[in-house]
């Protein structure tokens, strides 16, 4: 019976020294998990050395529902029962998938007697997730957050779901592992995403095979080479297909996928397409945004700013900004930004109870809209009139995309210095052209661009005169 390429189309392996991992196959048999080829060949190159890990970085790239989480289990089990490591930790982009490979570990453990009986307590709670033995060893499970990095540092950290990762968890988690004695990492993930910045530079340096310490395998395809019907091209990039994914699944989830073609090329034939902002061209000037800041930034005086807010397109980061002006430049400032969006409602009547500004504003045409009604019911109940939260029609925010852009390049907009995030929005953000005009393309965005869209927003609402000519977004108050 056929089956998938055992081998990856592209491998970067570091130099060997030692095996380790025949030992770490063997475990996994008496576990009750007895591994591929595919699955015992990527192991072993992950656990050569002699004193210290030859990979520091192992980087698996390979399709959904082949079984990548397995070699995670085995070479977390090993750790814990015959390595020794003292503290591990998973993590993945969504809790429910990081919690069903707690699960699965746990089976695992406590279907064999011997390692079970090396078990001090399983943890269980939310968050709380963990694997604990007699002699101290640590297993932990996270879902990965913005901050999470932090409190990732471990002997070693594996990283699934790779696709999403940020450079915000990266700069945090790297540094803590400088002080393990001899860390490794591992990314696990499908074909990047356009926007996955993280993972496509851990392509980059694996097909560039510049890497001493990185151990790369990808199964995959070129783009040209990619012909969604092309059954060969199915077995290059799923080395379980033929044992545990079937040629008809594939056809059904073809004819399923069939109006997504790019979709089903980067899921099921592995194809890496190129990084979406080696697609794009940035929209604001680099060197108009940094002659934006100012050094002496306006104090903000109540009853003469606007608040405006905006959600990132999946829901996962929020951001509040205000605006002030005299008659000549509107200043901005990003003043929240947090992941996900239920904190927003509350946070608004804080600065409106604060501030009592000019007035409230999103893009109700935008994820923010679906916040508008969960605003106003807050803005209610706090004594605010709800009429105050005013959401601009898609006409209106392309004149405010429009309306931004020119301030800032004709040197008119101000704003303070040291606002990461908005200068990381205003560092991607690309235009999206929409009829005659255009508006900030947040599906384009690599990193969350709801700090721009707040600001430029905010600066939107101002009844503010530039060069003598009354804003034309004086139509919205």
């Amino acid at each position: 019976m056929r089956t998938g390429s055992q081998l990856p189309r592209v491998a970067s392996l570091p130099n060997a020294a030692g095996d380790s991992g025949s030992e770490a196959v063997d475990l996994a048999g008496i576990a009750g998990l007895n591994l591929d080829p595919w699955q015992q060949w990527c192991l072993t190159n992950s656990l050569s050395g002699d004193g210290r890990w030859s990979a520091f970085e192992v980087a698996l790239i390979v399709a959904r529902q082949n079984g990548k989480g397995s070699i995670l289990e085995a070479r977390q089990i090993y750790g814990l029962f015959v390595l020794g490591e003292r503290l591990q930790v998973h993590t993945a982009h969504e809790f429910k998938t990081c919690y069903e490979h707690f699960l699965r570990v746990v089976a695992l453990i406590e279907g064999c007697p011997h390692l079970a009986a090396q078990v001090l307590r399983v943890r269980r709670g939310a968050g709380e997730q963990a694997i604990e033995l007699k002699n101290g060893c640590r297993l932990r499970f996270l879902a990965r957050s913005s901050g999470s990095g932090r409190g990732m540092s471990g002997d070693v950290v594996y990283l699934d779901e790779a696709f999403a990762l940020t450079p915000q968890v990266m700069g945090a988690l790297l540094p803590t592992l400088s002080a393990r004695e001899n860390p490794q990492i591992w990314y696990t993930s499908s074909a990047p995403l356009p926007h996955s910045t993280v993972l496509h530079q851990v392509v980059k340096r694996g097909r560039d095979g510049g890497s001493d310490r990185l151990m790369y395998a990808e199964w995959s395809n070129d783009v040209d080479d990619a012909d969604p019907d092309d059954v060969d091209a199915w077995y290059r990039a799923n080395p379980a297909l033929g044992i545990r994914i079937t040629e008809e699944f594939v056809r059904a989830e073809l004819d399923a996928m069939r109006e997504m073609p790019e979709e089903f090329a980067r899921e099921r034939l592995g194809v890496v397409f190129p990084l979406l902002s080696d697609r794009q061209t940035v929209k604001l000037p680099a060197d108009a945004w940094a002659e934006s800041v100012t050094d002496s930034p306006p104090e903000p005086v109540p009853g003469q700013i606007t608040i405006a807010y905006d959600v990132s397109l999946d829901g996962g980061w929020g951001s509040i900004a205000i605006a002030a002006a005299d008659l000549t430049a509107p200043y901005v400032e990003l003043v929240e930004h947090r992941e996900g969006s239920g904190w927003l409602a509350g946070r608004l009547v804080e600065l409106v109870e604060r501030w009592n500004p000019i007035a409230v504003g999103c893009n109700g045409a935008g994820p923010a809209g679906a916040q508008v009604q969960t605003v106003r019911e807050a803005f209610s109940r706090a004594g605010i009139e709800p009429d105050l939260l005013r959401q601009m029609s898609a006409p209106e925010y392309k004149q405010a995309c429009g309306g931004f852009f020119t301030d800032v390049v004709e040197g008119r907009l101000v704003r303070p210095g040291g606002q990461g995030p908005l200068d990381l929005a205003a560092g991607d953000a690309s235009e999206r052209p929409l009829g005659d005009a255009w508006a900030w393309d947040i599906r384009s965005a690599t990193v969350p661009i709801s700090p721009l869209v707040a600001v430029t927003i905010a600066r939107a609402l101002l009844p503010y005169e530039a060069e003598g000519k009354p804003d034309p977004m004086l139509m919205l108050l």
